[in-house]
């Protein structure tokens, strides 16, 4: 992702690299940052202290870990600086300290900032509300065997509006698999399965069954081009508002 945004933003008229980070004793500190991402060279060199560059920057764009985006976001909070965040896979406590800190300055915070999955995030609600009790809701991913952390954090925001939508606690219902002889499927239950395999870049289906008839919304990526795209419209548009922690259905006006 990083080395996609790089590549973006050297074509971007709107929005200038000022520094791109990679952790501590990563072999490619040091070396250009157009040149490491295959697109030619940017002009900036591959540091590993987001402090020692952030006050040349309005806005900063974290793709890391867990606790790589939750450093980056201190920091941003220090220099008062906007940020936006696509890292996935935090644990409850991490969330909750991104959210108390990301109240002291403008930051966009989502699991995916593809435009269409953010869409579908908006439609799934509706149709769950409409649907009802006589259909069942499972939610299916699919993405690369590199992936670290499962489900994504996608197919979890989905679960998590699907829930909401019809008064469930997803605590309570959300079933992560099965196996064995479990018995028919719980009133209820709204089912997360992931799947890991080859270069799938991310692939998610929401499905609605029901008895005679089902329905499946899917959204599939080619490219990650699409993730860095949503996350340089947020960073466009995220430098423009009060602090406050936002997603990118504030992005794109669907709230």
């Amino acid at each position: 992702m990083g080395g996609r945004l790089v590549c973006l933003l050297k074509e971007s008229a709107a929005l200038t690299l000022f520094g791109a980070v990679e952790s501590k004793g990563h072999a490619s500190v040091g070396e250009d940052a157009g040149e490491t991402a295959g697109c030619g060279p940017a002009g900036v060199l591959i540091q590993d202290d987001l402090s020692a560059m952030i006050d040349r920057a309005e806005v900063v764009i974290d793709f890391s870990t867990p606790a790589g985006a939750l450093e980056h976001l201190r920091i941003a909070a220090q220099h008062r600086r906007a940020m936006v965040i696509g890292t996935t896979g935090l644990s409850p406590s991490e969330l909750a300290e991104l959210r108390a800190v990301a109240k002291s300055i403008p930051c966009v915070f989502s699991p995916n900032m593809s435009v269409g999955v953010n869409l579908i995030f908006k439609i799934i609600a509706e149709m769950a509300k409409t649907l009802g009790e006589d259909y069942d809701i499972e939610v299916i991913e699919a993405h690369h065997r590199l992936k670290k952390d499962a489900p994504s954090g996608t197919a979890l925001k989905m679960a998590e509006i699907l829930a909401r939508a019809v008064s469930r606690d997803l605590e309570q219902v959300g079933v992560y698999a099965r196996k064995g002889l479990i018995g028919e499927r719980k009133r209820g239950e709204i089912g997360i399965q992931a799947i890991r395999a080859g270069d799938i870049v991310g692939d998610h289906t929401v499905l609605f069954g029901g008895m005679g008839e089902r329905i499946e919304l899917t959204h599939r990526v080619q490219s990650r081009d699409t993730f860095a795209r949503g996350a340089l419209r947020a960073a466009r548009w995220v430098v423009k508002q009060p602090p406050g922690l936002y997603d990118m259905i504030d992005v794109l006006g669907l709230r």
